[in-house]
């Protein structure tokens, strides 16, 4: 997925964080951060693969991008996160995570919070 080709619906239904000057505007403006971008992406699979009812559907690897599945905990609907991860080899490393619903005009507020949760748990997990 091209992170910067988004187009995101007009619907409450998303939520976006990304560094600041990301196309298109994120919800959430995250930090540079200071490792190199392996272990960035390292960081954040331990982080979705804490999570509950998430299940990697494709990883790439070679442009540190994974999509995972996440499921609702009452009526099993499924919600989509990307997760891209860039910079120098050196660092520091940028994230950019796209969390959307699949059905339904609102989401309750339910991704944005689950994309504050993974990044309070991303620092956390940089931070061992």
């Amino acid at each position: 997925m091209d992170m910067a080709a988004i187009a995101r619906p007009a619907t409450p239904n998303t939520a976006l964080a990304g560094p600041a000057g990301f196309n298109p505007p994120p919800d959430i403006v995250t930090p540079r951060y200071a490792v190199p971008p392996d272990r960035l992406f390292a960081a954040i699979r331990l982080v979705a693969a804490a999570a509950p009812r998430t299940f990697p559907a494709a990883e790439y690897d070679d442009r540190r991008q994974m999509h995972y599945v996440v499921r609702s905990a009452m009526w099993n609907f499924p919600d989509l996160v990307t997760v891209s991860v860039d910079g120098p080899d050196s660092g520091p490393s940028t994230l950019a995570i796209y969390s959307r619903s699949v059905y339904g005009h609102s989401d309750l507020g339910a991704n944005r919070a689950r994309v504050e949760a993974w990044l309070a748990a991303l620092q956390t997990t940089i931070e061992r």
